[in-house]
């Protein structure tokens, strides 16, 4: 009996110390590079187990799956989990209990257009160029919104999103049109419509803005000068709208130039008056606000200043002046500048190597 009680306490202390050692010590039989674990949802806490042990992630199920009864006030998330360093088996279990499931962050910049997020989501290998434009093509999520719009355009609100890797590009672009909806409801709750335009406009008005200037204490005078080029019938004439019509029909090579200007495209703004058919791009809130309530003035021009920002002006002889001195600081800089190195700063969106905005 004595010989069988020692054995005893010795059976209970080997069993105590790997209990100890399964939940406490970190484990790790995956590969370095790391390993997806995909929970199925409805799975029981005894399929986890078995599923994370299988994987190398853990070092007993049993002593897993009776931590997970013992703390049955917490469910196991369904979801697709990385594991890429050793863990204990606590560790797995909070991770799993507060559904800290593996996702990928996907930035948006503020102006990008829908074939320019897809290039993006393309080169992150999150979806296809192909099935994001497919996607985003597809108007029906805004239609109560804008019944007649051509696409998404406009509404793939631009901001930081967190993206499981198995994920369509439609499951994206619902995302963005859902962040698009609620950004609205805030910005339209707090700032009037002073502008008078019905919501498509007052989007695509938004969207000539955001491509314009990157400076957000420019982007309300830029609307003013649209709305009062608007109101006046005058040619909003916006490079970035002949950019937009050759991208719609695959002409676009990077650069634009005076031979481009005439192309012919409803979205072409020095052919047309008025705003073009649809957005040319996706703005972010300082450019919607700036289309909803644009100041009063009386400027009907702008020229880029070669320091990112522009000149503005009130008359065309003004302009012609801005226009002047922006060719010749243009020259100063490039004379300036160590050979085959740029003096002009990059711009954050395509413009015409001459950008004089609106004329």
């Amino acid at each position: 009996m004595r010989r069988l009680f020692i054995l005893l306490c010795l059976a209970v202390a080997l069993l105590g110390g790997w209990i100890v050692v399964s939940l406490y010590v970190p484990y790790q039989r995956f590969p370095s590079q790391g390993v997806f674990v995909d929970i199925p949802h409805g799975a029981s806490r005894r399929a986890v187990a078995r599923l994370l042990a299988s994987q190398g992630v853990i070092r007993s199920r049993l002593v897993f799956e009776a931590l997970s009864r013992w703390r049955s006030r917490k469910t196991l998330q369904a979801g697709e989990y990385f594991f890429d360093r050793p863990v204990t088996e606590f560790e797995v279990f909070d991770a799993i209990a507060n559904g800290r499931v593996y996702v990928r962050e996907l930035t948006i910049p503020e102006g990008f257009s829908m074939f320019d997020i897809a290039d993006l989501v393309q080169r992150e290998g999150l979806t296809s160029r192909e099935d994001f434009l497919a996607a985003a093509r597809d108007p029906a999520l805004i239609r109560d919104l804008v019944p007649g719009a051509p696409s998404l355009e406009g509404f793939l609100f631009p901001a930081t999103y967190e993206f499981p890797r198995h994920l369509s590009a439609e499951q994206m672009v619902t995302a963005m049109v859902t962040h698009f909806r609620q950004e609205w409801i805030d910005i339209s709750a707090q700032q009037p419509n002073l502008s008078g335009l019905p919501v498509e406009q007052l989007v695509t008005l938004a969207s000539l803005v955001e491509r314009e200037t990157p400076k957000p204490e420019e982007r309300p005078l830029v609307a003013g000068v649209f709305l009062n080029r608007l109101h006046r019938r005058v040619p909003l004439q916006c490079d970035p709208t002949v950019v937009y019509a050759l991208e719609l029909a695959g002409d676009y090579d990077g650069t634009l130039d005076a031979r481009s200007l005439p192309f012919s495209s409803p979205y072409n703004t020095y052919r047309h008056i008025g705003l073009p058919p649809g957005p040319i791009a996706n703005p972010g809130s300082a450019s919607l606000r700036a289309a909803l309530a644009p100041p009063q003035t009386d400027y009907m021009y702008f020229v880029a200043n070669t320091e990112g920002g522009h000149f503005f002006s009130k008359t065309l002889a003004e302009h012609n002046r801005n226009v002047a001195l922006y060719r010749q600081r243009l020259a100063a800089q490039r004379k300036a500048a160590p050979p085959n190195v740029s003096a002009i700063p990059p711009q954050p969106h395509p413009v015409s190597s001459d950008p004089q905005g609106p004329r």
